[in-house]
């Protein structure tokens, strides 16, 4: 193995290039490297597209646990500290490994009864002891990875090898919910999870280099035990009330109309009552898109009808996606025609943190339109 860590980090990059037509994959003393400090910033794509697409580095990742917290399922990942960028508005800040930071943590949750991913508005604390003493106490961002799809996660700082015990604390939901949701998810709940820190097992995880880096595309998701990566499936799930997609910056926007009695949903709607509902995620590998804000403007003969603001709303049937009710009077057109123009603007794109493949996307959006007729 090479005897300084600059060479072997200038290894990797020189290996990077000139793999760029093969792929590799190995754990971190396979490639060279044999401290944490090494690992701070990886190669990047050098011409990174503007919108999804494969990284020069792939990660891997082991399961701590899994458990339950209520209602929620709980399932606890980590992997190597690594970079990830975060969202404030259209701003958007690099976070790179710290040189204390020991490791990457990741939990995903779920509705145990449904098994619907559940991307929370609430926030996601994780905080870790050891022999009962607080070592560190972070927010866990909301976060998307090709690997490990939706998730909260971040970089954690631990005092050496040995016995732990992480606490993962679930805020009560603001977001709306609908149906069976409704009076589900209100309350605080945290899950634990005791675990071991060893460095040799950090080392061991996979790191991969596909041969494709830089080209449009997503690494497939990794299966976890049957941890859902917080994909949706509306398509599948309502393919009669789908009216069409429309795609802004990357982001594919599926939109369906329906009511409560077509998907026997229980709401405090009439249930004739029409409503909208967009499902956002990304490309290629459908993980949801949260934490937007999106307008939905409904025209006629190029006049404008209605002008709204989609509420993020999480349902056991439509999953997480933004929606509203279609005024009444849409039925009640006296023209001759009953077809309508929708028009999609995203006043504030995912604030969601991205691994790399991701940070280039969804950023820009413009305004996406469709026409739909009502029935």
């Amino acid at each position: 193995m090479p005897s300084s860590l600059s060479a072997t980090r200038r290894g990797l990059l020189a290996s990077t290039a000139s793999l760029a037509l093969a792929s590799s994959a190995g754990c971190l003393q396979q490639i060279g490297f044999e401290r944490k400090s090494a690992w701070r910033d990886p190669p990047l794509v050098s011409d990174r597209p503007d919108g999804v697409y494969i990284p020069a580095i792939t990660e891997g990742m082991n399961m701590y646990g899994r458990t339950t917290a209520g209602r929620y399922g709980v399932a606890l990942m980590y992997s190597y500290p690594h970079r990830f960028w975060t969202l404030a508005g259209q701003k958007k800040q690099k976070t790179p490994v710290e040189p204390d930071d020991d490791i990457h943590l990741m939990a995903s949750l779920w509705d145990t009864k449904t098994k619907q991913p559940l991307p929370i508005d609430s926030g996601v604390t994780i905080s870790i002891r050891r022999d009962g003493e607080l070592v560190t106490q972070e927010v866990a961002y909301p976060m998307i990875s090709q690997q490990m799809g939706l998730h909260y996660g971040s970089n954690y700082s631990l005092d050496g090898e040995g016995e732990y015990t992480a606490d993962v604390t679930i805020g009560g939901m603001s977001l709306r919910r609908t149906g069976s949701f409704t009076d589900a998810f209100g309350s605080v709940k945290t899950a634990t999870f005791p675990f071991t820190f060893r460095t040799d097992e950090i080392y061991d995880i996979s790191i991969g280099q596909p041969k494709n880096g830089g080209t449009s595309g997503a690494i497939d998701p990794v299966s976890m035990n049957g941890v859902p990566t917080g994909r949706t499936s509306l398509i599948d799930t309502i393919p009669n009330h789908h009216i069409g997609t429309r795609v802004a910056d990357d982001a594919h926007f599926d939109v369906f109309i329906m009511t409560d009695t077509d998907i026997n949903r229980q709401s405090n709607n009439n249930p004739d009552t029409p409503y909208l509902a967009v499902s956002a995620r990304t490309p290629y590998n459908n993980i949801i898109l949260p934490m937007m804000q999106i307008d939905a403007t409904i025209s006629q003969h190029d006049e404008s009808i209605a002008t709204k603001t989609l509420t993020r709303t999480l349902d056991p049937t439509l999953g997480y996606h933004y929606g509203t009710s279609i005024p009444d009077f849409i039925h009640q057109s006296n023209t001759m025609s009953n077809e309508f123009t929708l028009e999609i603007t995203t006043a504030i794109p995912p604030q969601i943190a991205r691994h790399d493949g991701y940070e280039t996307a969804f950023m820009n959006m413009n305004p996406v339109s469709l026409t739909f007729q009502m029935r």
